[in-house]
């Protein structure tokens, strides 16, 4: 599970961090524009010293966010599910009920300031925590997220990744679908990809409850990025 490490990076122990960050569970829907400014004030606070890293976990209500690289010709009804410009990477994604978000709000200057590899932690933390519901989740190269491979050609995206880094702290995170209306995905080609389809934790069977899905990703988050 070693992490790949990119040039000028480094493992000292002086840029390890010294403690996990906090956890915040929002059980209401928030709406996009909410989550933002909040995201924004805890990155800057983060980067002051006055606030400490936060994983935040929460639904949306029905939205498509845009990133830095989405297409115009993607975003096939743009009338059905209200667009904001997120700022971060990535091309289109939905997000809506069903869905857990988790907002992760980290110090990169405690954790080696390697985007490269920090994308890496971001995947593998989902891969463990769908493991932990028989699930296998696997990297694509050139595809950004996590894919789940049916054994007859077919593979559906699970989970999508976005993220944003200012000042080495980073902000945005992860989606995975436990139990979202798929048929909302129909509005975008998901993260500009059309000959793969999407899927969730319920549609492969798996028995699984948000309450369920967060405690995998809490469990399984030290694993992977105290390490």
């Amino acid at each position: 599970m070693t992490p790949p490490l990119t040039s000028g990076s480094t493992q000292s122990s002086a840029n390890l961090p010294q403690s996990l960050p906090d956890w915040r569970i929002s059980d209401e829907l928030i709406p996009y524009p909410e989550a933002l400014d909040f995201m924004e004030k805890r990155v800057e606070a983060i980067h002051k010293g006055s606030a400490g890293e936060l994983i935040w976990f929460l639904e949306h209500p029905p939205l498509i966010t845009s990133g830095t690289s989405a297409r115009t010709e993607d975003l096939i009804d743009p009338e059905r599910f209200p667009v904001f410009h997120a700022g971060r990477g990535g091309q289109y994604t939905y997000h809506g009920p069903g869905q857990r978000i988790a907002y992760v709000m980290l110090d990169l200057r405690k954790r080696g300031q390697d985007l490269r590899r920090y994308i890496w932690q971001l995947e593998e933390w989902i891969i463990l925590t769908l493991k932990a519901f028989g699930i296998d989740g696997e990297r694509r190269d050139g595809r950004v997220g996590i894919w789940v491979a049916h054994g007859d050609g077919r593979e559906d995206k699970i989970a999508a990744i976005g993220v944003r880094v200012r000042r080495w702290i980073t902000y945005h995170g992860l989606s995975i679908n436990l139990a979202p209306d798929l048929q909302h995905f129909e509005s975008i080609v998901p993260c500009g990809i059309s000959q793969h389809g999407v899927t969730s934790i319920k549609q492969l069977g798996a028995d699984a409850t948000m309450a369920t899905l967060d405690s995998a990703l809490q469990e399984t988050f030290e694993a992977v990025f105290a390490t």
